[in-house]
């Protein structure tokens, strides 16, 4: 490839050193930005780039439209909504992300928050540390999982595995809100597919969110949708901040409207002490706040790296690059790509 390719990755903070040493093995000039870098300032990396990688980091039109050389973006992660795939498309430059490589991780994280918001674990941790015990009084009388009712939104990869989470490991009912998935799919998952999302909401003692976000899912969950859930349920979110209405989500758990939330991802992030509009989150027993590390395990990246560097190299060496994804907005492209 020679030292005349050049690849810019955002998003450094993701430490990812088996898919920067692979790249810089080869010769290529690999340039590491920041997650908070501004546009100008990726513009003009990217202005001679070959290969872009990013995870978290907007990809505008801009940023696109000044990268002359750009041979294709690689999001190594699931989530597309932060580049502007219809500009890509446009230049003919394929996007790709990495969509099998933490279903079960991030599954399992979110059923992890799910658990120890049921079973107040957090607080009474807290009061042991504080105190050195804690008595058996209503304060930390949790509940079972097993008879409970858990709805999914989103019923993909990570949804399939939170439900046989739920229901084959803890004997939970498990219903499904996913227009585009029918029936019968639902069926072999062992979950009730569900045509009203309000109706579903009012049913479930827990709800997980699965989905991705796109126009249609912005806001999916509002201040309408948290006045249907049971004043006894929880909310759980480790896939999009912004698919939840999040200003109407702080008013819901502080009035006391639904019991708790497990939350993986913020519209706005990084989350913050102060300053931030969801800083009042901070310091509330019914809530968890893991700060979008769902996906962060060992086994997880290893996939992540070795998936990312599988498209990266065809990119680079002018194959199509495979799309793994389901998602619309990839699968609609008909330039370098290739379809699993």
């Amino acid at each position: 490839m020679g030292n005349r390719i050049k690849i810019v990755r955002t998003d450094r903070e993701l430490e990812c050193p088996g898919i920067d040493s692979e790249l810089q093995a080869t010769g290529a000039e690999l340039v590491l930005l920041p997650e908070n870098i501004d546009e100008d300032q990726l513009i003009e990396a990217v202005r001679d780039a070959d290969l872009l990688l990013m995870c978290y980091t907007p990809i505008t039109a801009k940023v696109i439209h000044a990268a002359k050389n750009l041979k294709g973006i690689v999001k190594y992660g699931v989530g597309i909504d932060a580049i502007d795939i219809a500009a890509a498309r446009a230049r003919r430059i394929p996007v790709v992300n990495v969509p099998e490589y933490a279903e079960e991780t991030v599954a399992e994280g979110a059923f992890a928050m799910l658990i120890a918001l049921a079973k107040k674990l957090m607080p009474v941790h807290n009061e042991v540390q504080s105190t050195g015990w804690a008595w058996p009084t209503s304060k930390w009388l949790g509940n079972d999982l097993a008879g409970k009712t858990l709805g999914i939104i989103g019923v993909g990869r990570i949804g399939r595995s939170m439900a046989r989470m739920a229901g084959a490991g803890f004997r939970m009912k498990v219903l499904g809100y996913s227009p585009a998935v029918d029936e019968e799919t639902m069926q072999k998952c062992a979950i009730q597919k569900q045509s009203d999302l309000n109706q579903m909401l009012s049913q479930c003692d827990f709800v997980s969110i699965h989905c991705v976000l796109n126009d249609e899912t912005h806001h999916l969950i509002g201040e309408t949708e948290l006045a249907c859930m049971k004043s006894t349920a929880v909310l759980i979110n480790s896939s999009r901040g912004a698919i939840v209405d999040e200003q109407a989500l702080l008013k819901a758990l502080t009035t006391g409207q639904i019991a708790g939330a497990g939350l993986d991802v913020f519209s706005q992030e990084p989350l913050m002490l102060t300053g931030h509009p969801l800083s009042a989150l901070y310091g509330m027993d019914n809530v968890i706040l893991s700060p979008h590390l769902t996906f962060y395990t060992e086994e997880s990246m290893a996939r992540l790296e070795e998936e990312t560097l599988t498209r990266c190299f065809e990119m680079l060496e002018g194959r199509p690059v495979q799309i793994k994804s389901g998602d619309p907005r990839l699968v609609s492209q008909e330039y370098g790509v290739t379809f699993n």
